[in-house]
């Protein structure tokens, strides 16, 4: 019977093996200090370990295709030529194999340089080379110690590309790490948006083959990934499909070196291999520049928030503010066509600030588009505890017609790493708008659901625009006042007092 599962190096599986790098990658030697870095020193070589192994099969479908083979990489910078040669019969050959020092040096000073040259020496943006050399552009190799990287390349070396099954049980355990990723300290939350909130948006927002999908703020590349496989379903059988899936489907940008990379080899490894993701700031392209061509009908994403966009790209778009969530908001509008959808993750607080940059961009997305629902999301959905709504809406404004709100509420249910949300906690969610019709409106009137209620457009107050979550199923818990609060604390005073006074 033929095994479903990688046998690596002696492992059971594909993640055992990534289980055993990154123990090695705990090693003195590895330059890695916590997630983040495994992350970035795994992916890299992941990276050059995939190409390897898939350019027999790149050579065939050249073969067949009638088409001129061109290797992705010079023989000198190939992994089977510094990482793990072989003899004629096939077995490792030690010997021609670099460490220590040596392996080192080389990779400081050929392997590196010459992967980002790759970049340069090719005018076809959308052509191999140039992806990988824009990549090498962001990556540093870490290691010091060559003997242990020479462990790391003989635990990475049996890993298998081949088939979709062994894809797919690779970006499982990519996946794992991921998330691992997000829940890590300094930044690494912000790169990871959890699987199940996107697998649920993305088939409430039900992209079409043909249709282009885009996330201007990728992250790990989990609204690509996702939608891609979505999408793929629709179409196993049909090749035609599958070139348009691969090429003129998916776009993204990323700013953030580790994040642009990690999404690369997760839109590889979900089977996305030409993934058309800019590394650069999304914030500096100029929206009034955009064109129908420029457009897309489809956008996914969970952009960062915080006021850090710079002066310069604060003047191209028409709301002034350095709030990058606020700007991402106008970029989405912007970028999708006519009649496109969008489903975009921001903190609840945009619905209510009362600054004028927030005011303005919500009183833009009625005005142009048509806010269908609201989902209020618990606060621990998000490791680093950020209370986020998911906002769906239609390029097809102004607003008229009542916007759904759920608040999406776990019962006692507390999120965390150990109880992270489940795709099944959405179901009621999903089936309510389901039942609507999105991206279409069917008229659903407000549930007995004491979680769904609506609002109507007309009583949205004009000068504020104010849309936070109000739930009128829910008893308004109201809290004391100040004035009540500092009674209540000389009284307790006096109690205090009292009792010191009878002992």
């Amino acid at each position: 019977m033929a095994k479903t599962k990688q046998e690596t190096a002696g492992f059971s599986s594909a993640e055992a093996a990534f289980n055993a790098i990154d123990k090695k990658l705990w090693t003195p030697g590895s330059g890695c200090s916590g997630a983040l870095d495994y992350m970035e020193q795994s992916s890299w070589l992941l990276f050059l370990r995939y190409l390897d192994a898939r350019e027999h099969e790149r050579q065939l479908d050249a073969s067949m295709t009638g088409n001129t083979y061109t290797p992705a990489l010079p023989k000198k910078l190939r992994w089977s030529t510094w990482a793990y040669p072989v003899k004629s019969d096939g077995t490792f050959d030690y010997d021609r194999a670099l460490k220590g020092d040596t392996l080192i040096q080389f990779i400081q000073h050929e392997l590196f340089p010459g992967l980002r040259r790759l970049k340069e020496e090719t005018t076809e943006t959308d052509s191999i080379q140039y992806r990988i050399g824009a990549i090498f552009e962001q990556l540093n190799c870490r290691f010091t110690d060559g003997y242990l990287l020479r462990e790391v390349i003989q635990l990475m070396q049996p890993l298998k590309f081949q088939t979709e099954t062994d894809r797919h049980e690779m970006s499982v355990a990519y996946e794992k790490r991921l998330g691992e990723m997000g829940n890590a300290g300094r930044d690494g939350g912000q790169y990871y948006t959890p699987r199940p909130l996107i697998r649920v948006m993305i088939r409430l927002l039900d992209p079409q083959i043909g249709e282009k999908f885009d996330d201007g703020a990728c992250g790990s590349g989990g609204f690509l990934c996702e939608a891609y496989r979505y999408m793929r379903e629709k179409a196993r059988n049909d090749p035609k499909a599958y070139e348009i899936l691969q090429h003129k489907t998916f776009t993204g940008g990323e700013v953030k070196p580790l994040a642009y990379v990690t999404a690369q080899m997760n839109c590889i490894l979900h089977g996305l291999e030409s993934p058309n993701i800019t590394f650069g700031d999304t914030l500096a392209n100029k929206i009034a520049d955009f064109t129908d061509r420029d457009r897309v009908h489809v956008i996914g994403a969970n952009p960062p928030f915080g006021a850090g966009a710079n002066k310069l790209n604060q003047q191209n778009f028409t709301v002034t503010t350095s709030e990058t969530a606020l700007m991402f908001m106008e970029y989405f509008m912007a970028k999708l066509k006519k009649g496109g959808r969008a489903a975009i993750i921001i903190k609840n607080t945009f619905l209510s600030n009362t600054d004028a940059a927030s005011v303005a961009v919500r009183r833009m997305l009625l005005a142009k588009c048509q806010l269908k629902w609201v989902l209020d999301l618990p606060q621990k959905v998000f490791t680093a505890g950020v209370h986020t709504v998911v906002l769906f809406f239609t390029k097809d404004g102004p607003t008229t017609l009542p916007i759904h709100y759920y608040q999406l509420d776990l019962k006692g249910v507390s999120l965390g790493k150990t109880r992270p949300l489940r795709e099944t906690d959405l179901a009621e969610f999903e089936a309510l708008v389901k039942k609507s019709g999105f991206p279409a409106d069917g008229g659903l009137k407000a549930s007995e659901c004491p979680s769904h209620w609506q609002v109507d457009p007309k009583t949205v107050d004009e000068e504020t625009v104010d849309l936070t979550v109000k739930n009128p199923n829910m008893e308004e818990v109201k809290l004391p006042s100040a004035a009540e609060c500092r009674e209540e604390i000389k009284a307790a005073l006096a109690e205090i007092a009292a009792v010191i006074e009878g002992w």
